[in-house]
């Protein structure tokens, strides 16, 4: 009864995957406020070259710099776990895997893009590097890069998340990084926000325009982005890269695959991989999952949108509550984004892939049950995948079906047990975001229509 399912080293992924060879329609172009797509020079400010080029690219495989992959060779390939049991205390014919991707130095997936990114301004001469970070994932694995490369990190991280997860700041602040509670006084951006709220929790949308704004004030800094844009998307898929040949070793292939999604880099690591599969003709499940209290994919609308709160970045179109929508401060920090990824909302939006809003409570019960069968306590943003991949196996049990489900177990909670502690006090409540709020936040879109000539 096989439990761990190992690549050897050199079974590695060589390539990245791009979804958008096998998108049945071509990507919706970013746009400046004048309707027009906005080429490479528009990003030129922020972003070195080869990410560009990579944002753009429709090639089907990109090749993955031996430097990089050197880098990766640290804890990839990550294994592969089939959870007994799990699945023995559900009671559930349904076999359930999971990819492993807390075996990072930072303890998330964050890293496959952080190390390929750093790598590529390295590259290009830049000596700085901003960003933001919403649970502090991205933050540690973006200071863990620079660090491997010798660059400067400075991390604008949501004030919400600065409060509740000092362990990932203090993390941070070991690679080397600079850690900044966002909004801060030191961007224009965030003095904004502070004038409007003094009180401000914070966003990602926020702690974006705060990392935009330096980056593009300076020529030796450059901007890098955990999640949402298209080259973080292609650099994940290294996670579904591989649990394919794992699933081969053991002889399956799974019906559903679950994923927690804020920006969509989660679940387009895993899912988009098996897209492949499913856009040549065989069935499968991709279900995004993200929380009732920020459901950009299941309450949003399909839209052009700015990436960050203030209006800094070009438009993309993609499923979003408004860029000034400023959601609750609920603990799966990672989920807490107006918009998502325009690769995954297309999809969305021509019914190629599923989204599924979980509450928070759910959330925390699947985590803890699952830290109870399967020994490793998860982060509060895996567990969205995880009571997803619990509610399915549930009803296995009741119909007898047999399914193969996986999900990516995206990160460890080792930094998120002040949030285990609320749960048990009984202090954490489920919240759903009002309706009515979010028609307001979607009054303020921007009024832009795409100029295809």
């Amino acid at each position: 009864m096989k439990t761990k399912i190992q690549l050897k080293e050199s079974d590695m992924p060589t390539h990245w995957y791009n979804v958008m060879a096998d998108m049945p329609n071509p990507p919706a172009p970013p746009l400046g406020l004048d309707g027009n797509p906005v080429g490479p020079d528009a990003l030129a400010a922020i972003f070195p070259e080869a990410l560009i080029m990579q944002e753009m690219s429709q090639e089907r495989w990109i090749s993955i710099p031996e430097e990089v992959r050197d880098i990766l060779r640290l804890w990839r390939p990550s294994p592969l776990y089939r959870a007994h049991r799990l699945e023995q205390a559900l009671k559930t014919p349904a076999k359930i895997y999971y990819k492993n991707e807390s075996v990072s130095p930072a303890g998330s997936h964050k890293p496959n893009t952080a190390v390929a990114q750093a790598y590529y301004n390295k590259q290009a001469g830049i000596k700085r590097l901003t960003t933001e970070t919403g649970a502090g994932q991205w933050g540690c694995s973006l200071a863990l890069a620079g660090q491997m490369f010798g660059l400067e990190v400075r991390v604008f991280m949501v004030k919400v998340s600065y409060h509740q997860k000092p362990y990932r700041r203090s993390m941070m602040q070991t690679w080397g990084a600079n850690v900044f509670a966002s909004p801060t006084d030191i961007t224009n951006s965030g003095r904004t926000i502070l004038e409007r709220d003094p009180e401000s929790q914070g966003s990602l949308g926020i702690a974006i325009s705060e990392a935009v704004e330096e980056a593009a004030s300076r020529e030796d800094t450059n901007y890098a982005l955990g999640s949402v844009l298209n080259h973080v998307l292609l650099h994940q898929t290294v996670i579904g890269e591989e649990a394919k040949k794992q699933l081969e070793m053991v002889g399956d292939y799974p019906d559903m695959i679950f994923a927690p999604c804020g920006g969509g880099s989660n679940f387009g690591g895993i899912a988009f991989p098996f897209f492949a599969d499913k856009a040549a003709g065989r069935e499968i499940q991709l279900v995004a999952v993200e929380p009732t209290s920020c459901p950009t994919l299941t309450k949003g609308i399909y839209a052009y949108d700015f990436g960050d709160a203030i209006g800094l970045t070009p438009l993309l179109k993609m499923y979003t509550l408004g860029h000034d929508f400023v959601p609750p401060g609920i603990h799966a920090g990672g989920l807490r984004y107006h918009g998502d990824s325009a690769l995954v909302s297309q999809l969305h939006y021509e019914g190629l892939v599923e989204a599924l809003a979980v509450p928070q409570l759910e959330t925390f019960e699947a985590g803890v049950l699952f830290a109870r069968s399967e020994g490793i306590v998860p982060a509060p943003e895996s567990t969205h995948a995880i009571a997803a991949a619990i509610r399915e196996a549930k009803q296995c049990a009741k119909t007898g079906e047999p399914k193969t489900l996986l999900f990516n177990l995206s990160g460890h909670g080792h930094f998120d047990m002040s949030s285990y502690d609320r749960y048990f006090a009984g202090e954490l409540q489920d919240y759903a975001y009002p309706e009515e709020a979010i028609q307001e936040s979607l009054k303020h879109l921007p009024q832009v229509k795409f100029n295809q000539s």
